[in-house]
């Protein structure tokens, strides 16, 4: 009976590798003719993208047929690679096809039809679990996965049963009907088909495969949908938006290609000497291509900078003044009462929720409560001032002036003013941050300064301040970059944003503006880029700087 089983068995095996065989070599063949029907018929730099994804697909499909017929474990891989990426895709058009993605809305509005019954799958998942306890006696073991398995299935049909929409069904089955959707139905099958057969095991065992590529194989398989998440909406868009930099594309016609034409205007300076400081800029510089920046004077002689984009500039610097302003009063704060808070006082677990609330409250919300308490006419803030400053003057008879703050409405105090709320609320994250670094020290060593003789002081500078240097660097990073990238509290608190004379417009602001207020796609990503750079060298200072000297005393 045994040596009747093995040949069948292998020679459907073979049958299966030959089919697979065929299937790749299909694929190769129609992937080639689309990549020239793609590189022929779409016209822009989209054509390149497409064309070059199935290239790549029909060289893989390709290059698998050999290494099946030679039963090389890398032919799988590949092969599974390609069919489950197919399976994907073609699901995808599908669902995109027959309006599916719409149609979450109401999907969601019935899915609370279905939960009863997704619990009652549940119970058979721990009904199958609790099996798994009974290894000693296998007949008892099957009955609770049996059952287990039974209850499963059913919680899941009755769940499906619940958040189906039948009336919708004769009109999916009309929509499914039609010949581009019956062919991504059929390559939808074809390709899990295809994954299923070469990810049995029989095959397996001929192809080569051992237990520790079947479970590296397994373990990509998990991390696919988070991969392909990344690749899809962020890496993607990543290229694309570096694409669209060096075109003039107005997000709504073709992108036609520039080169470094945003770039240039983004950075197009002009430098010129004055004869006196008040010399008119028009005799010194083109003003019909450049504005003025700003003037300066050394050694006795005067200087003018004019720029071609000179809001780009502006935004550059108030950037780096906010970074100046926010990241100090995020960090030091944050340090401080972190280290109130690592001591043993009672009622500290308290004070750390309090302090991180604000880190996890809405930023339009918080950004609305604050622009009220600037109000100068009603805000606490200047009530405060106003009211203290009374009790001061009444209590030593001074004649000290309420100064009337316009927090928001004054280009001398609109950036600090954001500044202020945005420090308030990252100082609770970064609290939490330095409390997890300082419970990691060893409280040997702190036992070990006791008894030469260190204080309080002497400790937290040569013991917790070296040894916290990891998550000084971290928190500051961290807090750098989401300084450079600040958008919502400056759209929200400032009218117009940005205001008053462009005295709080940020680079993410003005990319904004650009891109999606006077629709320059292009110009906005170029923008995007730089901002890119500017982070990124910003960063590498930064770990640069702390790499040799965080752990020194």
């Amino acid at each position: 009976m045994t040596t009747m089983t093995m040949p069948a068995s292998r020679s459907r095996t073979d049958t299966w590798l030959l089919v697979l065989m065929l299937w790749h070599g299909l694929l190769a063949v129609a992937g080639l003719v689309a990549v020239y029907v793609a590189f022929t018929g779409i016209n822009g730099g989209l054509r390149f993208a497409v064309a070059g994804v199935l290239l790549v697909l029909a060289l893989l499909s390709a290059t698998t047929v050999p290494l099946i017929h030679r039963r090389d474990h890398r032919g799988r891989s590949i092969s599974l690679v390609v069919n489950y990426l197919g399976f994907l895709t073609c699901t995808a058009l599908l669902l995109d096809m027959i309006g599916a993605f719409t149609g979450i809305d109401d999907l969601a509005q019935r899915f609370g039809r279905g939960l009863p019954f997704l619990l009652i799958s549940f119970v058979g998942y721990f009904i199958r679990s609790f099996g798994d306890r009974f290894e000693q006696f296998p007949q008892r073991q099957r009955s609770f996965q049996r059952v287990g398995n039974i209850i499963m299935l059913a919680g899941l049909l009755l769940f499906v049963l619940a958040i189906i929409n039948f009336s919708g069904i004769p009109a999916l089955a009309s929509e499914i009907l039609q010949p581009v959707r019956m062919a991504l139905l059929l390559g939808l099958i074809l390709f899990g088909v295809m994954f299923w057969a070469m990810w049995r095991q029989p095959v397996a065992e001929v192809m080569g495969v051992n237990n520790a590529r079947s479970e590296t194989l397994s373990g990509y398989l998990f991390l696919s949908p988070n991969f392909l998440g990344f690749l899809l909406f962020f890496a993607g868009p990543l290229l694309l938006s570096l694409y669209t930099s060096f075109t003039n594309w107005d997000a709504f016609g073709t992108r036609d290609w520039v080169g470094l034409e945003n770039y240039a205007r983004l950075l197009h300076m002009t430098f010129a000497q004055l004869s006196s400081p008040t010399q008119l800029a028009t005799e010194v510089i083109n003003t019909s291509i450049f504005d003025e920046l700003f003037r300066f004077s050394i050694l006795g002689k005067s200087f003018i900078v004019g720029a071609q984009d000179k809001l780009f500039w502006l935004s550059i610097r108030n950037t780096v003044v906010f970074c100046l302003i926010a990241v100090p009063l995020s960090v030091i704060p944050a340090l401080l009462v972190g280290t109130i808070l690592n001591s043993k006082l009672p009622g500290m677990k308290f004070f750390r929720a309090v302090y991180f609330i604000p880190s996890v409250a809405a930023v339009v919300g918080v950004s609305l409560i604050w622009q009220w308490m600037y109000n100068a006419a009603v805000g606490w803030i200047n009530y405060a001032i106003t009211s203290g400053i009374g009790a001061v003057n009444g209590l030593t008879g001074l004649a000290i002036a309420d100064p009337q703050m316009r927090w928001l409405s004054s280009a001398d105090t609109a950036l600090l003013s954001v500044a202020l709320m945005v420090a308030w609320q990252t100082i609770g994250f970064n609290t939490v941050l330095f409390v997890a670094g300082m419970q990691n020290i060893p409280k040997v060593l702190y036992e070990a300064a006791t008894v030469d003789g260190a204080g309080t002081w002497a400790q937290f500078r040569n013991v917790t301040l070296p040894l916290l240097g990891p998550t000084t660097v971290f928190v500051l990073t961290t807090t750098l970059i989401q300084a450079f990238q600040v958008f919502e509290p400056i759209f929200i608190m400032t009218n117009p944003p940005g205001g008053p004379n462009n005295s709080t417009l940020s680079m993410v602001l003005y990319l904004y503006q650009n891109g999606f207020q006077r629709f320059r796609q292009g110009y906005a990503s170029a923008i995007a880029w730089v901002l890119f750079l500017v982070i990124f060298a910003a960063t590498v200072i930064q770990f640069r700087r702390q790499r040799g000297g965080a752990y020194e005393a």
